[in-house]
Parts: C-alpha cells; sequence; structure tokens
C-alpha cells in the first residue's frame, strides 16, 4: 500500500527566515507570515500614524525579540510587505515603508501590482505620502477629464506598466480601494477595448494567470457598454450626426460624400463597437469624406465626445463627475 501523500506544511508552522531587508542598526523586525524585516522603527513611525502612535506604547513584558530588537507581526502576505519595503524602480531602489524620502516618484514606471501593494499598505498603516503618490499615478491613467484622456490616444499606459489584462487590474484596483473618481474611465477602458467574452471570461497575463473582474464588475461593464452603445447614435453623441447630416455646400462631391456617409452607418450599426471617445481619427474618417466635409464632421464629433464625457459616470450608475471622490 502507498503512502499518502505529504501534506503542504502550513505557513504558521513554516521555519522563520530573514528577508534581504536586514539593516544591522534597525531597532524593529516585521514579521509577514514566516520572513522577518530588521527595519527603523523611528522611520516608520515618521510616516505613518500607525507605527507613531505604536512606538509611543509601552512594550508588554513577554514581548518576543530578535536581536533585541522588538517583533512586530503583520496579517499581510509576504509578497506585499516586500513590494512595499523594497522596490526596483529603473534599476534604482527605493524602500517606501523604511524611508522618508519614498522615491516612488511619477517619473519612473513601475507595475500595478506594486502600485496595488502600495496602495493597500499606504491605507491600512496610514502611509500618506505613499498612498497619495500611488493614486497620483492611477489618476494619471485614468483621468477625470476629457483633456486628460485625450493626451493618450491611442491608449498606452504611461505611468504604469502595460500589461495583457491591464485594463481588468485596473478595474479591480480602483473598485478595491474607493477610487471612485478613476472609475469612469478605467470602466470605458475596459468595454472599448474588451469584447463580452473577456469580460466575463477574463484575459490571459503575460506571467500565464487569469486577469478577471467580480461578478459585480462583470455586469456592470456589460449592462453599461450596452447603454453607451445605443447612445453614441443619438442625436447630439459622437455618432448621432450621423443621421440627418448631409454634405456641406462647400463639399467637392456631394454623391460620393453621401455614399461614404452611408457606408459608414452600416459600419457602424453592424460593428455594435464602443466609438463614444473616438475622435475622427478613430473612426478612419479622415481621406474618407472631402476636406470640407470631414471639418464639419469633425466639429460635429467633437461636441458630441464632450457631451459624452460629460455623461460618462452615469453610464456606470455613479454619480456625476462633480460629486465623484476618491474615499481612502
Amino acid at each position: 500500500m502507498s503512502s499518502p501523500p505529504a501534506k503542504r506544511q502550513r505557513t504558521e508552522d513554516a521555519p522563520i527566515t530573514r528577508s534581504e531587508i536586514w539593516y544591522s542598526d534597525g531597532s524593529v523586525v516585521l514579521q509577514a507570515q514566516s520572513q522577518q524585516f530588521r527595519v527603523h522603527f523611528s522611520v516608520l513611525a515618521q510616516n505613518s500614524s500607525f507605527f507613531r502612535d505604536m512606538q509611543a506604547l509601552p512594550q508588554p513584558p513577554n514581548q518576543p525579540t530578535v536581536d533585541g530588537c522588538p517583533v512586530i507581526e503583520l496579517q499581510d502576505s509576504v509578497e506585499d510587505v516586500r513590494r512595499g519595503e523594497l522596490c526596483s524602480e529603473a534599476r534604482g531602489y527605493c524602500k517606501p515603508l523604511n524611508e522618508s524620502r519614498y522615491g516612488y516618484s511619477l517619473v519612473h514606471v513601475t507595475s500595478i501590482v506594486l502600485t496595488h501593494s502600495i496602495i493597500r499598505l499606504g491605507l491600512k498603516y496610514d502611509f500618506r505620502k505613499l498612498l497619495d503618490a500611488a493614486v497620483e499615478r492611477v489618476m494619471l491613467e485614468c483621468p477625470t477629464t476629457l483633456e486628460g484622456y485625450d493626451s493618450n490616444l491611442p491608449y498606452t499606459p504611461k505611468s504604469i506598466i502595460g500589461h495583457n489584462g491591464f485594463e481588468h487590474d485596473m478595474v479591480t484596483l480602483v473598485r478595491e480601494n474607493n477610487i471612485l473618481a478613476a472609475l469612469p474611465c478605467a470602466y470605458y477602458r475596459l468595454i472599448r477595448y474588451h469584447t463580452l467574452n473577456s469580460i466575463f471570461d477574463g484575459v490571459i497575463r503575460d506571467d500565464g494567470t487569469l486577469a478577471s473582474l467580480t461578478p459585480i464588475d462583470q455586469r456592470q461593464c456589460s449592462l453599461s457598454r450596452n447603454k453607451i452603445i445605443a447612445t453614441q447614435n443619438k442625436p447630439g453623441y459622437t455618432l448621432g450626426w450621423l443621421c440627418g447630416w448631409k454634405p456641406t455646400k462647400l463639399c467637392d462631391d456631394v454623391s460620393e460624400c453621401t455614399k461614404k456617409k452611408e457606408d459608414l452607418i452600416r459600419r457602424c450599426l453592424t460593428s455594435l463597437r464602443v466609438n463614444a471617445l473616438d475622435k475622427v481619427t478613430g473612426f478612419l474618417l479622415r481621406d474618407v469624406f472631402c476636406d470640407a466635409c470631414t471639418d464639419e464632421v469633425e466639429e460635429l464629433v467633437d461636441a458630441g465626445r464632450e457631451k459624452m464625457w460629460d455623461d460618462l459616470p452615469s453610464f456606470f450608475d455613479l454619480p456625476p463627475w462633480n460629486e465623484l471622490k476618491n474615499d481612502l
């Protein structure tokens, strides 16, 4: 009879190990799961009200110590603490939880995983400067103005490294941490660049893991996608001009521009794509109509895009832009 398979060793039974973050002059040891980090209590207290209050408390007589330093057990994953403690940016190093000079600046791009970890730890332990820097990075990717949105078209992540499933992970990040002002743009980008299949099934990341949405976000994106597609074709919105538009008096070829308009109507009605915030170039209209008609169409599209942006939060059942505040 074969012996039963060995049980996975529980985290609490794993041997305690020291991480590479071990300052010989550190004054406190943080322990996450089975790994310890020796850092400077004074610097933690300087930047976190949580650790500042803890430092002011008298140490219990039975508190465990390592090399004379008190041990503080954190209910966080080793990965979160490691990312928060020691992160590589542009081949340099910053230790945001243990140094007052954070180094987590917007001139460096970083991963969404690191950004998410920093926001979680920043919120939990009140590292306000670090939290604000991470949220600022998120808001650069998910702006609250149409001008900010237009400044990065076609969209490529700038302050956070892009990857397959980036839009899914961004929605998860802002939803989990109540970065509500970023939510309309995060939602819109997801439904703009992904099909219903990937909204429900997720996307395989570059490392082979699955980027997926919660059932609540799946439902929200599905319903909102349908509402936006229906609204973008209404009068006053991005494609609403198509129904009643006629070539301008300065048109070079009325019959040709009329035919092109009819072709575009058929294309928009059959594709069922989200085009609500696309510029004229996004519809491939340049070199389709004559120059005079294109100029007029561009004005109509721009006016429709502005109206669409103003209404964007409502499509996702969110308050208006001026009432949409981050709840951190």
